[in-house]
């Protein structure tokens, strides 16, 4: 039991205050405070953990400033049961400068996808995170119909040298499941593109400004539409960056030079990019320029640049292009399990050559239009370097197990129209299908399935799907094994080769990928090698299992009930 009370207070803020123990303060700000300060006496009572709660309805912008929370305990900032939408001649939508430790999400309402909706910004961007944010996280935003940019998180470096590197490190950008559409500039612009500084003049001198650091990125579950330049641009990321599970359809429609990507890996940048589904691009489809000693890895990669000055072969775009940029000397590139079609010119062009013992494996790629552009004659270069073009004859890379085809007929994917996810899963028999061993550290495939599945992982951004058998018991081999009943109880029950005597290990994921059971199985003294795992303690719902003995592998997805 506890006790509310609700009190007006001036500045268009209403406090409930709960009495219980453990439950934190929420005001509700009304729908006519465009602008709130925590320097403002009106919130002199708001603390760490407090809930900042916006009060549904059209607003013109929101500015907010100088919020701080601690880690452990964000300031939250959500919609109060309903949408928040902002249509605006403004330069900005929503513009957060100077706070720490916030959490700002439009998730206040359950039957609401994106509690916050941007319809409209005239002339300027967004959502703008900056004058020194920091640990924070934006999510359930809807941005659309922008001059400029979509989301903006970044501080750039001034005179006041507060900014600067060594002053002023932005920590914890977390920015995941918005949706932004039809923005003038970059879809998202996340950390200063300028790595090396530039010069500027402060009274009379000039410095070298060096922006900030970024340490601590994460960019997840975002689509992005018809953006005018890069869809996703992370640039001065230089520790623990990953940008994975975004969905980005028809970037670069401006054909801006230097700004066409879908996912722009920037100077300074060092981070993992994977499990992203671009497509439709006028752009590159992954441009990096980072530091090296990164993962680029369970992309798909569909049309990158072919709508870009289609009849010219010489502007270029490339499925990945990987560049000098601000890599680090004998860093290496990590290029695998990519699924790469129809890109304009070539499938990867590796530009690098400070980077060392790069891997470039187990990547698919169709019909690199650069193929008959030098097979013709037009360059001293081959059809095949259209596949995985090297610039430079010093660069440095190990080619394995990818599969390069002019056309997909071969290569056994669910459907031959390749435009939306699902078209690349793998069907029976695909000459994918246990393609590679190159490297065991890639441990789950695009759709967070584990990696490997059989005896190795399959080529590509897909492991095959076992599941599509287990209906069908009858074509699987006799050594293989075989879940024997789907959905189930209490009870998976498998049957194993009869010439199966090693150690047989059960693992159970929920379907994002995290193990929640890991059992020894022992095989029931049955003539058939029956074995059982009791699995009463997991709630009902879909699971997905990888189950291994010896050599014999099985993994797919079961109903527990």
């Amino acid at each position: 039991m506890f006790k509310s009370l609700t009190i007006i207070l001036f500045g268009g803020l209403l406090l409930t205050a709960h009495s219980a123990i453990g439950l934190k303060t929420s005001y509700l700000i009304a729908i006519d405070k465009l602008y709130i300060d925590a320097t403002d006496p009106a919130y002199n009572d708001i603390k760490p953990g407090d809930t900042l709660l916006f009060a549904t309805g059209n607003r013109n912008y929101l500015l907010i400033k100088n919020f701080q929370g601690q880690p452990g305990k964000p300031i939250v900032m959500m919609n109060s049961g309903g949408d928040v939408i902002i249509d605006t001649d403004n330069y900005y939508g929503i513009s957060i400068q100077n706070c720490r430790y916030l959490k700002f999400t439009g998730t206040g309402d359950s039957k609401i996808t994106y509690g916050f909706k941007i319809k409209r910004v005239a002339n300027g961007a967004g959502m703008g995170i900056g004058d020194l944010s920091s640990d924070f996280e934006i999510d359930h935003i809807s941005v659309e119909n922008c001059l400029i940019g979509g989301i903006y998180a970044k501080t750039d470096p001034d005179c006041s040298l507060n900014s600067v590197r060594g002053n002023f490190t932005q920590f914890n950008t977390i920015i995941h499941d918005n949706y932004i559409a039809n923005v003038g500039n970059e879809g998202m612009y996340i950390g200063c593109s300028n790595y090396f500084g530039q010069t500027v003049n402060c009274n009379g001198q000039d410095i070298l400004l060096l922006p900030g650091l970024l340490e601590g990125v994460r960019i997840y579950n975002n689509i992005i539409k018809y953006s005018g330049w890069d869809g996703i641009q992370v640039s001065s990321a230089s520790k623990n960056c990953q940008i994975y599970n975004n969905t980005i359809l028809f970037d670069s429609q401006s054909e801006t030079e230097s700004q066409m990507s879908g996912i722009m890996i920037g100077g300074g940048s060092k981070g993992d990019c994977y499990n992203n589904f671009i497509s439709q691009g006028k752009g590159d489809g992954i441009e990096s320029h980072g530091l090296g000693g990164y993962r680029i890895f369970n992309n798909i990669i569909v049309d990158a640049g072919r709508s870009f000055k289609p009849t010219d072969p010489t502007q270029m775009k490339f499925g990945i292009f990987v560049t000098d940029v601000s890599v680090q000397k004998d860093s290496a590139f990590y290029i695998q399990h990519n699924d790469i079609i129809n890109p304009k010119s070539e499938g990867i062009r590796f530009s690098s050559v400070l980077s060392k013992k790069n891997l470039i494996a187990a990547n698919v790629i169709i019909n690199p239009g650069n193929f008959d552009y030098y097979e013709n004659g037009n360059t001293s270069f081959k059809g095949k370097d259209a596949y995985i073009m090297f610039q430079n004859a010093t660069s440095e890379a190990t080619l394995r197990d990818n599969y390069l085809a002019r056309n997909a007929n071969s290569v056994g994917f669910s459907s031959a129209v390749m435009q939306s996810v699902d078209d690349f899963k793998l069907t029976q028999g695909s000459p994918l299908i246990d393609g590679t061993d190159a490297d065991k550290k890639i441990n789950i495939d695009f759709s967070g399935f584990s990696r490997p599945s059989g005896v190795k992982s399959d080529i590509g951004a897909f492991e095959y799907d076992v599941t599509t058998l287990v209906e069908t018991q009858h074509s699987l081999p006799d050594n293989q094994i075989k879940l024997l009943q789907n959905p189930v109880k209490d009870l998976l029950e498998f049957s194993l080769p009869k010439n199966s005597n090693s150690e047989i290990n059960l693992k159970i994921y929920n379907l994002i990928g995290k193990m929640i059971i890991e059992l020894k199985l022992q095989k029931l003294p049955t003539e058939n090698s029956i074995v059982q795992a009791n699995i009463s303690m997991i709630a009902s719902g879909m699971y997905i299992f990888t189950i291994r003995s010896g050599e014999n592998a099985c993994s797919g997805k079961f109903l527990k009930r």
